[in-house]
């Protein structure tokens, strides 16, 4: 996916460091990601889920709380208090950008701010929130906080360990953490909820997704992570995570009607990225692209993947429409095509006819009933195809400025 960098200004005045996750073709709507506990927004669960969002049409933002990864500001005096501050100052960005609701996704603590976020913006301006293995008390991170607490409300500030990393935290940062009451705002919420837990997660219990999912009021779903781990490290459970949520989301962010919609032909126009295109029939919509090798997101067919694409389908149709209309004992067909832009070796020595291109087309079809004649009938109808005839013929594009 199309990836943008983004510095956010909190109230504080510090910059946050954000990374946005852009759809290739038409965007649907806009999301938030808040990573876990010291995590940031490098982490498996937030690229994942970003960019799943990103691939149904979600714009999705992961950035790095306050003191964490590439953001300014002091970690261990920040708190809850800030992480929320911090999402306001995001989505306040993506509102700007989007003029629409927006998702919020969290994971664990990341989880729990989404949640008291949601309630603070208010329901106009989120359309959604999903949460991965987030506790039902703020306060329930504080056991995995390796140091003196008691010391710290003592003298104001101390070192502590939080898995390998030591951070200075402030009393505020626990005076703060142990107040939330999540569950309170949960109860006042009246926002779409997604739950999505682990049974055996160790560190945030499965009971968490039961508190906060009791709490919640319809609509409001829970999916179980089965045999996942709480940070999501195996790509398996981040991308069955993500899959789900994008989703879920498609039901609350939904396509605005601003397809072309022509009434005849296609319409394409300029998507994000180097190569993405967004293609527009009157009853459906694509996305074209290049492969990562020529620089482009691999997000979509190539432009000359849907020339062979064409040929192919059309040779299929007429050839089916052919033999159900003789009722032979046809299982099925299928057609392989590619392009060979070289193909001056069939062309002896004219110049002109030495730039002629080529499309391959082989040709398998399947069923054990039928005779060597009913297989050559069905191969030269191929050619009577009208992609095939138009590609054959003497074909004229015509080019007008329709600015």
């Amino acid at each position: 996916m199309p990836t943008e960098t983004i510095a956010i200004t909190t109230a504080a005045g510090h910059e946050l460091d954000g990374s946005l996750e852009m759809p290739t073709g038409l965007v649907r709507g806009a999301a938030i990601f808040a990573h876990c506990f010291t995590c940031t927004k490098q982490n498996l669960a937030a690229i994942s889920v970003a960019r799943a969002l990103a691939k149904q049409g979600i714009a999705c933002l992961r950035f790095d709380f306050t003191g964490l990864g590439g953001s300014e500001g002091e970690f261990g005096r920040a708190g809850f208090a800030t992480d929320i501050a911090d999402l306001v100052a995001v989505a306040s960005v993506l509102r700007d950008r989007f003029d629409a609701p927006i998702l919020l996704v969290g994971h664990s603590l990341g989880g729990a701010a989404v949640l008291a976020t949601a309630n603070e913006l208010g329901g106009a301006n989120v359309a959604g929130v999903a949460t991965i293995a987030a506790p039902s008390d703020v306060s329930h991170v504080l056991h995995i906080i390796q140091g003196d607490h008691a010391a710290i409300m003592r003298d104001g500030a101390g070192e502590v360990t939080i898995g390998r990393q030591s951070f200075s935290l402030s009393r505020e940062f626990l005076e703060k953490t142990e107040a939330v009451k999540l569950l309170d705002l949960v109860k006042e919420s009246r926002i779409p909820y997604l739950a999505l837990h682990s049974p055996v997660d160790t560190i945030v219990g499965i009971e968490h997704a039961g508190a906060l999912f009791q709490a919640a009021y319809h609509p409001k779903s829970f999916i179980s992570l089965d045999n996942a781990d709480h940070l999501l490290t195996k790509s398996q459970d981040a991308e069955y995570a993500a899959e789900t949520i994008a989703s879920w989301a498609k039901r609350y962010l939904p396509m605005e009607e601003e397809w072309p919609k022509p009434k005849s032909g296609v319409v394409v126009q300029t998507g994000h990225g180097k190569f993405g295109t967004e293609v527009h029939t009157s009853s459906h919509s694509f996305v074209a692209d290049e492969p990562r090798s020529y620089g482009g997101d691999d997000t979509g067919p190539t432009p000359y993947d849907l020339l062979g694409a064409a040929l192919g389908t059309c040779t299929v149709m007429t050839m089916k429409m052919y033999y159900d209309r003789k009722g032979w004992p046809v299982e099925g067909t299928s057609v392989h095509v590619t392009h060979e832009r070289d193909h001056a070796a069939d062309c002896e020595d004219d110049a002109e006819d030495a730039k002629i291109q080529a499309l391959n087309r082989a040709i398998a079809i399947r069923g054990d009933d039928l005779t060597d004649e009913q297989r050559a009938k069905i191969i030269a109808i191929a050619d009577k195809c009208p992609v095939h005839k138009t590609l054959e013929g003497h074909l004229h594009i015509h080019t007008e400025d329709a600015s």
